[in-house]
């Protein structure tokens, strides 16, 4: 069976540690042939400059295809379009369209007073421009604000008939989440494709929060087993060993595509990527 193509998403950095933590991810993760790395917004818009910057420097420097992310919290919508013109005349012309996380301290989304009010307006707006390679989020377990999985599922088709090429899913620790949504996606008429975000945990106690806030479920059993993997300094086995298994188990149902959220740290994707047979093929710097 070939191995799954694979795209990274890293965040952009706010310090110049972090930017040096960027560029040794991107130089460890590009020899694996990615389809794209996709660079974050942070809540609220908080790094849309840094993004912006990031995402052209990471595509000029590498040579390699950049998604960045854009979102309709914290602007009007004149201005995120000019950040999307910006992207593209930065050659950056993949673009994750989101509605976004509500600024530090909210609770809700409210949408900025002449911003788009949804990932829907935001995706129909990138649509029309007909500039851009559109990726969207989709959520396995259902986004926190909808009201059924079937909503949830709808809502994610109607961002497909607004001009969507692909959704990359929210993370997830049940492989059979994932594949009961990618069948009810598939009975619903949704023909695009669905590619599984890959968490590798680095710190369980950070998943986990992360986990919590966006509505992924956590098995009872996975506390339990990293409990007794930290205390035996053993915890990046554990993580290595569960995430090839289900990332395996993912290929073996048909999954040809799969995305990592590195967190720019790309020592445990690596692994996983070499466990699944995805092999180096040349240098960042020999792409540049």
């Amino acid at each position: 069976m070939p191995s799954p193509t694979v795209s990274f998403e890293v965040f952009p950095p706010k310090t110049v540690d972090a930017a040096f933590k960027l560029w040794d991810t991107a130089q460890a993760l590009a020899p694996l042939a990615p389809r794209f790395f996709s660079v974050t917004y942070g809540a609220g818009g908080t790094t849309r400059d840094l993004t912006q910057d990031a995402a052209a420097v990471l595509h000029r420097t590498s040579g390699l295809p950049v998604s960045a992310h854009l979102t309709c919290v914290g602007a009007t919508a004149a201005q995120t379009i000019a950040t999307a013109e910006a992207f593209a005349a930065a050659g950056v012309t993949d673009i994750v369209a989101l509605r976004g996380d509500p600024p530090a301290g909210e609770t809700r989304f409210d949408p900025h007073p002449g911003g788009f009010a949804s990932s829907l307006e935001l995706i129909e707006a990138l649509a029309l421009m007909d500039r851009f390679t559109l990726r969207v989020g989709a959520y396995p377990e259902c986004h926190p604000d909808a009201a059924s999985q079937h909503a949830n599922i709808q809502y994610l088709k109607r961002k497909f008939d607004a001009g969507a090429d692909e959704a990359i899913t929210q993370f997830f620790f049940d492989t059979d989440s994932f594949l009961r949504f990618r069948d009810q996606c598939a009975a619903a008429g949704i023909d695009k494709p669905i590619v599984p975000g890959i968490l590798p945990v680095t710190n369980w106690r950070s998943a986990r929060a992360f986990a919590e806030r966006c509505g992924t479920a956590v098995p009872a059993w996975l506390d339990d087993a990293y409990r007794c993997a930290d205390r035996d300094g053993r915890s990046d086995l554990l993580s290595t060993s569960l995430c090839t298994e289900m990332c395996s188990t993912l290929v073996d149902e048909g999954v040809d595509s799969l995305h990592f959220y590195t967190l720019n740290r790309p020592d445990l994707t690596r692994d996983v990527c070499r466990a699944l047979g995805i092999t180096p093929h040349t240098s960042l710097s020999e792409v540049a």
